[in-house]
């Protein structure tokens, strides 16, 4: 015996094996994707676009663009002792007294 009698049987239960590893891949797939188009026809549809939400009659909303300083207080309280988190305020911040805008120019 040679040693290609030898080699081409393992290379013939290696070339069967990947056939039938392949075929049992793509047969996952086909049925994930079987699954995946039943779950989307279960769902609703789509809203139409009269179902879509509109803008209030009063029109858009304004934005404000404003100013805001640090909320100050100081590192220990009256009686010396630190803050604890529910003596600070709901915001850290407050509305600035200045509302100019700064600007980079100073001849402007």
């Amino acid at each position: 015996m040679t040693n290609w009698d030898i080699a081409l049987p393992n290379a013939a239960f290696g070339m069967i094996g990947a056939l039938v590893g392949g075929l049992v891949i793509v047969g996952a797939l086909v049925w994930a994707v079987q699954m995946g188009i039943k779950a989307r026809r279960r769902q609703p549809p789509p809203p139409e676009p009269k179902e879509q939400p509109t803008r209030p009659e009063s029109g858009s909303r304004q934005e404000t663009s404003e100013l805001r300083d640090p909320d100050d207080f100081s590192a220990a309280g009256d009686d010396g002792r630190r803050l604890t988190p529910h003596q600070l305020h709901n915001s850290g911040t407050t509305r600035g007294e200045k509302q100019e805008r700064p600007r980079w120019d100073s001849r402007a």
